[in-house]
């Protein structure tokens, strides 16, 4: 079955847009991708993209949106193909991936916020409540190189981007987020390490990321400053 024509409305930061960028380069699915910039985007955007966010995935110029729909919709239509599915064959455990998706769709928020919150008390509490998910998930993790084990999933899709929130963070300032949690640290550099995960960012990713904090009158922002 031929696949149809795709283009990804990415943002360079954006790590929603990340899981998709991901599963379509896990699954070797042919696509295009167009940068824009959220502060002032194209007039055009507020056509396609309802909640005024990205990813958007242009199938044949028809809009997707929402990242997990778009990842859903990219794994449905490579089924019948060599590249199968990014999650499990049985159906309880395809349920419980979706659900830890969304327990790491409150990390990849919590760490956004940590990042942003110009709140002291709040910052620890961010800081507290992390350290509390990782541990969480540490007693759920297999013990093979993945979540599910050996085989790369969606739900590792889904933890990619929050690991790397993490490395960056950890770049600046150890806040103790993996130190109780081995096999999370594990798993997160064996994601980082991964062609897809590698690819799903531009060259100017860290640049990028460096300027976007610079910007920012954060809790976060003041500890590091120097290291900036």
């Amino acid at each position: 079955m031929a696949l149809p024509n795709l283009k990804l409305i990415s943002f360079t930061l954006c790590p929603y847009v990340q899981r998709a960028m991901i599963v379509l380069n896990e699954k070797n699915i042919p696509f295009d991708v167009e940068y824009i910039d959220l502060s002032a985007p194209p007039a055009w955007f507020y056509d396609i993209s309802p909640l005024e966010k990205v990813p958007v995935l242009l199938v044949n110029d028809e809009p997707l949106f929402e990242s997990m729909v778009i990842c859903e919709y990219l794994d449905e239509i490579t089924l019948d193909t060599d590249r199968g599915s990014l999650y499990p064959d049985d159906a309880f455990k395809r349920a419980t991936n979706r659900a830890w998706i969304e327990f790491g769709s409150d990390i990849l928020s919590t760490t956004f916020e940590f990042y942003t919150t110009e709140d002291e008390k709040r910052f620890k509490h961010l800081t507290g409540t992390l350290i509390d998910r990782f541990e969480v998930l540490e007693e759920e993790i297999s013990d093979g190189t993945y979540f599910n084990g050996e085989n790369f999933s969606m739900v590792d899709a889904v933890y990619a981007p929050v690991f790397r929130y993490h490395n960056r963070i950890a770049k600046f300032k150890n806040y103790g987020f993996f130190e109780d949690t081995p096999k999370i640290k594990a798993w997160g550099d064996k994601l980082l390490a991964r062609p897809s995960v590698i690819k799903s960012v531009p060259d100017t990713y860290e640049q990028d990321m460096s300027n976007y904090i610079k910007k920012l009158d954060s809790v976060f922002r003041k500890e590091i400053n120097d290291s900036l």
